[in-house]
């Protein structure tokens, strides 16, 4: 009779444990599920489908990952909620520079990055912005410094391609800046950025219609922490110039 009356307790406390652990899982849950879609715009591969199909069509594989030369994609940590393993782009860590052939699109198995975008020119990832003009080397007058280059030199350098980006960045220490402009990947970079002056004789960078957003600008713009030119991730020309 004590063990039966043992054995009822046992599973009675089992099954209040259990209550307790659901309902205190779905108790967070309704907590936490809203701050899952946090309002957070992400520089994403080229090709990305709109967000929200992006996020419903990513299998979070890191396929596109895997394949990018130029090593600009990472995979989101948990701290980014329902984006968690998706690919997005650091521009200031290192942009895109729109590969032959986008071997990220072709790498992925879902269609989150529509294979239908084969060439640079299809790509509309975001649009470039000179945000911060008081810092822009250009517009200061002030030459290129080995000290103001120092930290693009720690960004990725495991091929050739990659070597051959930052010995140009390099070529620039003692230059006036122009490096934005030069650096741009585009097919043809003076429809997307080139450096014009204002009525006061400064030279600047301007951006144009055929800018994609890729991020290079903002890589390899030569300030200390934010960069003068940021990338508005899946902006446009139209609703930021237009």
């Amino acid at each position: 009779m004590q063990k039966q009356v043992n054995k009822s307790r046992r599973s009675t406390i089992k099954w209040g444990a259990g209550a307790l652990f659901f309902g205190a899982l779905f108790g967070g849950g309704a907590y936490i599920a809203p701050k899952l879609h946090a309002n957070e715009t992400l520089l994403r591969p080229p090709g990305a489908l709109k967000e929200l199909s992006f996020l419903a069509t990513c299998i979070k594989c890191g396929q596109c990952v895997q394949v990018c030369p130029y090593h600009c994609l990472e995979l989101l940590d948990i701290t980014h909620g329902s984006s968690v393993g998706t690919p997005h782009i650091d521009a200031r860590a290192r942009g895109c520079y729109l590969c032959d052939l986008l071997p990220c699109v072709l790498a992925c198995p879902s269609g989150a990055l529509d294979h239908g975008v084969t060439d640079a020119t299809d790509v509309h990832m975001g649009i470039a912005f000179l945000k911060r003009p008081d810092r822009c080397l250009a517009m200061l007058g002030e030459s290129v410094t080995k000290e103001a280059i120092s930290p693009m030199l720690t960004h990725s350098n495991k091929n050739e391609r990659e070597a051959a980006v930052l010995e140009k960045v390099e070529s620039y220490v003692g230059k006036p800046c122009t490096l934005c402009a030069d650096m741009c990947p585009y097919p043809e970079p003076e429809l997307a950025i080139g450096m014009v002056q204002d009525e006061n004789g400064r030279w600047y960078p301007e951006i144009r219609e055929a800018c994609v957003g890729c991020g290079v600008c903002e890589e390899v713009c030569p300030t200390s922490g934010e960069a003068a030119i940021v990338i508005l991730p899946r902006e446009t020309y139209e609703k930021v110039y237009g």
